[in-house]
């Protein structure tokens, strides 16, 4: 028995020795510091109700710890810097350890070493901890309360950690500033992150001189080589134009990790009074970030907004360090941070090795010689980074779960500016549907791309010696951003609706161009350009269901979501059927014969799905082969049909993925549901869906393996949470699943057990009331208290 529970036994003594009178001088026990109920429903769901934000971080800590641990602590040690004290400097961050759970970062490919120094150097403490003091103290109590909660458990529960975890000394107790740090690591994945490798390259070992810079450079070229493929997510938001009952309705369908610390989490959280609101929570961060309250529920989608410019500075030849640069005519001195880090050695032994970090004004140095990012005697290039030091995350979605009607939540954006690379859809009780793009974007308008600040447009590198080249600023909005009362907004009562393209197409009756002359800064993304095939069904899906005279009900958004429908063979295949069903070449006529006969689905049935998809991977990139060309003026419905000049190419390459096929044993009729799957425990779930932008499935699902005799296997991301989500006269109405589950760990009973409900397309009720609650069949409760 440690300190902790020897102090409670005696506590719990001295409040029953006082209740049965042994003592006449009776002196009150010290109020608890913290307390919270934390009740469960099917599948895990976690609902944490507590009468203040301290206790409700307390409870929501300690069940994620439950669920998550060993995923928490694995984060926990990225975000410090701590990987190579224990897992050496050359590994990577952890991948699937007996199946339980992956450490690694989808924005952020780099070694320990390297992702170490990242984390040390470029992370700024100090300034995280002064952006908390100065917000608001419920964010800081949620993250000093969680905290607790999930030190709580690892105190009561090291001795019966799960498998990958068991009795490694990383597991350790976390602290505030830990709390900081993985909401500053969620803060950068679209933008610092994606340069890591680059400002880690930039960094000079300690001690060194100037001439280093060279041998940084060559360094650099092997370690980005690197490719990533953007996540993605469905948002629909339904107004009462078009609803039976004339209230809002919202489907939420995020695109993320099955595997990653990028996991989300499915919880309901109370402070009577203050906030109500259940969704899911990402990776540890203690708030829900998609979700829905009494009044109004939202989703987000990851933007193609950018999030970051270069700069290239002119240096003073005269410091033969490079670290003074000209800005407006004055030399000015680079800033520094010197970042530690312990390295395990092959014997057992530690080192530690140092890099200094080097900060302009405008962000910090980075090199990318093959981009002309280089630092030389001359000049070099800063990242300016509008999310490094952006501590207003959680306070932003505490504001929205606050939110009373779609235009408090934008008005909630506007006030807070916090939300750091996503679009944000959401629909409201009274029937009104928002699209914004809310997100921290550079203030840099379209007059400043067309003048000659712009320098190097393929790295957004501006002159950073002239300050008519910085980013601006708008009255009430963090410095350097834009506002969002100024960025892309469409509030409508008939729908809007985003699958990861620009906000231009949100509804398609009315495109959004942004002010006159100019429109939107081209950071917010282009207009006028071909869209994804996944955003096109979203839309062709959607106007179908209006087309028809209907009137949308829940089931409807259900529907459209797991329709599978392939929107690629709707596009290609009428045109191309007779031509092949015309070939002389027997492998290639029985391949057409099984695309003629598939359903152009990738249901679990649909016989000929992994047949067009191994065809379509590869006839995609077939140059010119649309009949009718993208029409700007009708960005839905173009491009489509084949080009007669295509033809030969699409022939070939069918011809090819039928051998391939052929060749790796799989029938060509092969069913999606007999060669798409993911096992756990020694389960195969059959999975279905397509890829998504692509092939144009609105469901989308990434397979971690290529095709093999038993074909795709293990799920990398895609559909991960969905909720569909109307209002009735009491409150929300909501049903849902998280696919993968809520706990990373095999031995859990939450570890699989929605993978089914998935595989039949099923989604649960989710249970808001307390009513609700009680009466799930799963429920139980217990409280929390310190």
């Amino acid at each position: 028995m440690n300190l902790r529970q020897i102090f409670r036994v005696i506590a719990a003594l001295l409040f029953l020795f006082a209740a049965l009178g042994g003592c006449d001088d009776k002196q009150p026990n010290p109020p608890a510091r913290y307390g919270a109920e934390l009740a469960r429903t099917s599948n895990g769901i976690v609902h944490i109700r507590a009468d203040n934000f301290r206790s409700l971080g307390y409870g929501l800590g300690f069940a994620y710890a439950q669920d998550n641990i060993c995923m928490m602590a694995d984060s926990i040690l990225t975000v410090r810097g701590e990987r190579s004290r224990y897992f050496g400097p050359n590994a990577f961050a952890t991948r699937s350890q007996h199946g339980e759970y992956g450490a690694a970062i989808d924005y952020l490919s780099l070694n320990n070493l390297d992702s170490d120094f990242f984390f040390k150097g470029y992370v700024d403490l100090t300034q995280l901890r002064a952006g908390y003091a100065a917000g608001k103290r419920e964010i800081r109590d949620l993250l000093t309360g969680y905290a607790a909660g999930y030190n709580r458990f690892l105190e009561e529960n090291r001795d019966r950690l799960p498998a990958a975890c068991h009795g490694a000394p990383w597991v350790r107790p976390i602290s505030l500033d830990d709390m900081y740090l993985l909401v500053a690591e969620k803060a950068l994945h679209g933008s610092g992150e994606v340069f890591g490798a680059e400002l880690v390259a930039a960094a000079r070992d300690v001690p060194t001189v100037a001439v280093g810079m060279a041998r940084q450079a060559a360094r650099l070229s092997s370690s980005t080589a690197r490719t990533h493929e953007p996540l993605g997510s469905n948002a629909l938001a339904v107004g009462k134009d078009l609803t039976v009952d004339g209230r809002g309705m919202l489907l939420g369908n995020p695109h993320y990790p099955w595997t990653s610390t990028d996991r989300f989490y499915q919880v309901h959280l109370t402070v009577p009074g203050s906030y109500d609101v259940m969704g899911v929570s990402l990776g540890g961060l203690p708030i829900v970030v998609i979700g829905f309250n009494q009044d109004v529920a939202w989703t987000h989608t990851v933007t193609k907004a950018i999030h970051f410019t270069t700069f290239k500075l002119a240096l003073d030849r005269r410091d033969p360090s490079g670290t003074t640069y000209f800005y407006d005519g004055m030399p000015l001195k680079m800033s520094s941070r010197v970042a530690t880090v312990e390295i395990l050695q092959p014997n057992g032994s530690v080192t530690s090795r140092s890099k200094t970090f080097f900060f302009s004004r405008q962000g910090a140095v980075m090199v990318k010689p093959e981009a002309g990012a280089a630092w030389t005697a001359d000049s070099a290039v800063v990242l300016a980074d509008a999310n490094r030091n952006n501590t207003r995350l959680l306070e932003q979605w505490l504001a929205m779960g606050q939110a009373s009607s779609v235009r408090a939540l934008r008005s909630a954006l506007v006030t807070v500016a916090g939300l750091p690379w996503i679009n944000t859809v959401a629909a409201d009780r009274d029937g009104e549907v928002m699209y914004i793009d809310a997100s921290m974007v550079p203030h840099l308008g379209a007059t400043q791309f067309s003048s000659n600040c712009l320098l190097l447009p393929s790295l957004l590198t501006f002159d950073g010696s002239r300050s008519v080249c910085a980013w601006g600023r708008d009255a009430g909005a963090p410095e350097g951003v834009f506002s969002p009362a100024l960025a892309p907004t469409l509030i409508r009562t008939d729908y809007v609706g985003n699958s990861n393209d620009a906000y231009w197409l949100s509804n398609s009756s009315q495109l959004l161009r942004g002010p006159a002359p100019f429109g939107y800064s081209p950071l917010y993304g282009a207009t006028d350009i071909e869209q994804t095939l996944r955003t096109r069904i979203g839309f062709i899906q959607m106007d179908e269901v209006v087309a028809s005279g209907r009137r949308f009900e829940l089931n409807d958004l259900y529907d459209l979501l797991f329709a599978n429908r392939i929107y690629a063979a709707e596009l290609i295949l009428p045109d191309f059927l007779p031509v092949c069903l015309a070939a002389g070449d027997a492998t290639t006529m029985s391949a057409c014969q099984v695309l003629a006969a598939w359903d152009r689905r990738a249901n679990l049935d649909s016989r000929g799905a992994v047949l067009f998809r191994e065809f379509w991977n590869s006839a995609v990139n077939i140059p010119g082969k649309w009949r009718i060309p993208f029409n700007a003026a009708d960005p839905v419905h173009t491009p489509r049909g084949m080009a007669p000049d295509a033809a030969g190419a699409m022939l070939a390459t069918l011809k090819a993925a039928a051998q391939k096929l052929l060749s790796t044993g799989v029938p060509l009729d092969g069913s999606l549901g007999a060669y798409q799957s993911d096992t756990r425990n020694g389960v195969r779930f059959a999975i279905h869906g397509g890829i998504g932008d692509v092939d144009g499935s609105y469901n989308s699902i990434h397979m971690d393996s290529p095709l093999e005799a038993d074909g795709y296997h293990t799920v990398a991301w895609g559909t991960s949470y969905i909720q569909v989500v109307g209002f009735d006269a009491t409150g929300p109405v909501a049903r849902g699943l998280l696919a993968y589950g809520q706990s990373t760990d095999p031995q859990s009973p939450y570890y699989a057990d929605q993978l089914p409900l998935y595989s039949e397309k099923h989604l649960q009720q989710l249970p808001f009331t307390a009513q609700q609650i009680r009466a799930d069949r799963n429920y139980q409760v217990f409280t929390l208290t310190e």
